[in-house]
């Protein structure tokens, strides 16, 4: 039962002393770092800081108080998320489009996604249209929005954003190694442990840490990812699609020739009515409705002749007179 106790106080004071350090790597002000030593600067325990894949974060970023055992974090080099969105209009869609795509992959980058569609001019003319998305090193951003943008018809839009994120970098970098020392702790508190129940406390304890440890390891590989490649979304117009709707001039020698000539179709449509509905439509009517004709004669006949003898019977017997 002591041991028991011991080894649940250790994990205890491990995770207290992961919180220490993450709160004093976030507020401690970095110090200056001797640039003669020729040696990178270690954090914690003096294993090196985790460098950045995409902005190379210098090694004069972390330091360690030898008095106090703080550890301070101070970032020489920002780490900078940049992309960008634009507009053009060109006379080949298609062609543009591949050659976007070819300009990401000859810069070291690949193409993220594309879409191809159509769209409609003032004219309600299907055009082609595309938008793609494609991520280029950082580095070379400024240089593939040149080539994107050169021998277009028009620039439409373009909009060019940059996310610092050197703070929330740091701060996985700190948490990360806080949760791997109390990693190694628990191991080795795990190793030495001889009761089960003991075993399986700490062993509940790790899975803890190592789910969060790979959670932080992806966070941070998506920091680099991003920050190495720029993400750059193009929409590709085709030409016909901003062209400007024409109003011809008025003339009134063509709008008189287009009233006669509507005149005359008019004419020759009323003749072809008439002629129609003389020659076939009445007769098709006549012969149509002469059943319905014959049928109301003879009701009618009918109705008669019964109403006439119902008057004669009513003639023959007339009433007796009482005497």
């Amino acid at each position: 039962m002591k041991r028991t106790v011991f080894f649940l106080v250790i994990a205890a004071l491990v995770l207290a002393a992961c919180g220490t350090i993450r709160k004093a790597v976030v507020s401690a002000p970095a110090p200056a770092v001797q640039p003669s030593s020729g040696i990178a600067p270690q954090m914690g325990g003096g294993a090196p800081v985790q460098e950045s894949y995409a902005q190379q974060m210098p090694a004069s970023a972390y330091d360690q108080s030898s008095t106090s055992g703080t550890v301070a974090a101070a970032p020489a080099d920002r780490i900078v998320i940049q992309n960008a969105d634009l507009t053009i209009v060109v006379t080949d869609v298609e062609k543009r489009a591949r050659e976007i795509e070819q300009m990401a992959k000859d810069m070291g980058g690949y193409l993220v996604s594309a879409q191809h569609y159509q769209s409609y001019t003032n004219n309600n003319v299907a055009v082609p249209e595309a938008t793609l998305t494609i991520r280029i090193p950082a580095e070379k951003l400024d240089e593939a929005l040149g080539l994107i943008k050169k021998d277009t018809v028009d620039v439409q839009n373009e909009n060019r954003t940059g996310e610092d994120v050197t703070n929330q970098y740091v701060d996985l970098q700190s948490q990360l190694k806080a949760k791997q020392a109390a990693e190694q702790q628990l191991l080795k508190i795990m190793k030495d442990a001889t009761k089960t129940e003991d075993v399986l406390a700490v062993y509940q304890q790790l899975q803890t840490i190592q789910s969060d440890i790979e959670v932080l390891k992806g966070q941070i590989k998506y920091y680099d990812e991003a920050a190495r490649l720029s993400a750059i979304t193009v929409r590709v117009i085709a030409e016909e699609t901003v062209q400007p709707i024409k109003i011809p001039g008025w003339k009134p020698g063509s709008v008189a020739a287009q009233a006669f000539q509507d005149l005359k179709l008019f004419l020759q449509n009323f003749a072809s009515f008439m002629i129609g509905f003389f020659v076939r439509d009445l007769w098709e009517i006549l012969l149509i409705a002469l059943p319905f004709v014959i049928l109301f004669l003879i009701g009618r006949a009918i109705f008669r002749k019964m109403r006439a003898n119902r008057s004669k019977k009513e003639i023959v017997a007339p009433p007796a007179v009482e005497q």
